[in-house]
């Protein structure tokens, strides 16, 4: 089965069934596919084949997964970019994959300011919602052929690149991994098992779609089961994202780290909690402090289960378990047909407990990075995807995410785990986020220095946070000072940028 495939059984199985909506507009699984087949008509007309790598750069929104589809039944491939990019850094993306088309919408008049077409050698059209100011472009509602209403149907293999998903370019320029249809059904087929999803559900996105984790959980998990999802613009403001949760009864939560610990510090009426309808709530694309998960849970009665998965796993590799055994600081056991060992610097597997690079194998797996044969290959090796995390198993399955292979700071010959330190910064009432990092040294190697985000009206010290360290932690863990930030770098996803932190850090 391919994606397209999945589209056309929920039109036919449930025609009048709401699929998404969004504000006052609301689109059927029927009404859907209709839209699909108008805009993938029309991109046909724009001479878009088999194998044209077509580029989205759009906020949340219906026309997002309407475009997306469209491509994919040309047997086309997908090119989500990143929303908070800037116009040199699309450029970079666009060129790199040979992008044909680029679909885009007003709200990015700013970025795309100034615009040349020269820049990009492979890009005919710019597709827009709405008119570009001072750059070439067709209106999105102008490329649908309105009168075509059934697929103009390219035979594509499950085998074959559906999309491909940029990485955020930590270790350089950013790589596109190509997901396979198959790559991303038998992760959508391995999450439903895995968190029980059924036809009854109403999901919520306001992550944004470009990034895989909240697109393949949030928007084919509804698809695939044919439930109903509100979609939500932005994150901000939550207080919209609080009223759909309650008006349109949304019963799975999918959010980051970061709004999970909001949350557990929130004042939230009783009413609101007794009225609340969420059954379950999933934690991913980052780390979720321990602390954090306790909180949260105690105040809002409902489970929280952390999942781990990277954009090369499409995404998602291991959740904790709905109706099991959740253990707080683990990211569950893999997900059904996911196999995870943990493997040393040899590649050699390890005994449970032992601290490792997680290795992930499985139909989820991404069939390499995009003209990109030397990474591919110290990526995979032997069918094995190397993560660059480091982590453990333990007897029962269960992984536990150490921390990041390139964020292991070696003090004295010794190895600190910036995560574990976090960990225990957390459980500090002042806390509401930290980062440590590792700063050259001549004495030391490096030496851990830790960054803290107070809650708002608290206050504590360097001494104090010191003290409260050598509580849980040995000496050479403990930060050898504290700098307090009025803010955190943040990604476009919500994820701490820890590589600025340490570059600012380090640059002292």
């Amino acid at each position: 089965m391919n994606l397209i495939e999945v589209m056309i059984r929920s039109k036919e199985q449930n025609p009048n069934k709401i699929y998404m909506k969004m504000d006052k507009k609301k689109i059927t699984f029927k009404k859907f596919y209709d839209e699909v087949a108008s805009l993938s008509y029309g991109l046909k007309e724009l001479g878009v084949k088999k194998g044209d790598k077509i580029a989205i750069l759009l906020n949340n929104s219906i026309e997002f997964v309407v475009s997306y589809f469209a491509i994919l039944c040309l047997g086309a491939i997908v090119v989500p970019i990143n929303t908070f990019l800037r116009q040199d850094e699309i450029i970079y993306i666009l060129n790199d994959c040979s992008a044909k088309i680029l679909i885009t919408s007003t709200d990015f008049n700013n970025t795309l300011k100034d615009f040349n077409f020269n820049k990009v050698q492979s890009l005919e059209n710019i597709i827009s919602l709405g008119n570009l100011v001072n750059i070439k472009n067709i209106d999105y509602e102008t490329v649908k052929n309105k009168g075509k209403l059934n697929i103009p149907f390219v035979d594509v293999d499950e085998e074959e690149v559906a999309v491909l998903i940029y990485t955020s370019g930590t270790t350089g320029f950013p790589k596109g991994a190509m997901l396979t249809h198959k790559n991303l059904i038998s992760n959508v087929k391995s999450s439903i098992k895995a968190i029980h999803i059924n036809d009854n559900d109403k999901f919520i996105i306001f992550l944004p779609m470009f990034h895989a984790f909240s697109f393949t959980v949030c928007v084919l998990i509804p698809l695939y089961c044919q439930c109903n999802l509100t979609v939500i613009k932005s994150i901000q403001p939550f207080s919209k994202i609080l009223k759909a949760i309650l008006f349109d009864r949304i019963t799975l939560f999918v959010a980051i780290p970061q709004v999970y610990n909001v949350l557990s510090n929130k004042k939230i009426p009783k009413w609101l909690l007794w009225l609340n309808p969420v059954r379950v709530c999933i934690s991913g694309a980052a780390p979720l402090a321990g602390e954090v998960l306790r909180r949260f849970e105690e105040k809002f009665k409902i489970p929280l289960c952390e999942g781990y998965g990277l954009s090369e796993a499409s995404p998602v590799v291991s959740v904790n378990p709905l109706d099991g055994v959740r253990k707080p600081g683990s990211v569950g056991p893999p997900i059904p047909g996911v196999e995870v060992k943990i493997v040393d610097e040899e590649g050699n597997f390890l005994k449970p407990g032992e601290i490792g690079e997680i290795v992930v194998k499985g139909p989820n797996v991404m069939k390499g990075y995009y003209n990109r044969e030397v990474e591919t290959s110290m990526t995979i090796r032997n069918g094995w995807l190397y993560t660059g995390d480091l982590g453990k198993i333990d007897e029962d399955g269960y992984i536990y995410i150490v921390d990041r292979k390139k964020d292991l700071i070696i003090v004295n010959g010794m190895n600190l785990y910036p995560r574990e330190v976090e960990e225990v910064l957390y459980r500090h009432p002042a806390v509401q986020g930290a980062v440590v990092v590792g700063k050259k040294d001549e004495a030391h190697g490096e030496i851990p220095i830790g960054v803290i985000l107070l809650k708002e009206g608290m206050s504590v010290t360097d001494q104090e946070l010191k003290k409260f360290c050598k509580e849980h932690l040995a000496n050479y863990k403990i930060p050898h000072r504290f700098e307090f930030w009025k803010e955190l770098p943040l990604t476009g996803t919500g994820k701490i940028l820890k590589r600025e932190v340490k570059r600012i850090i380090n640059e002292r």
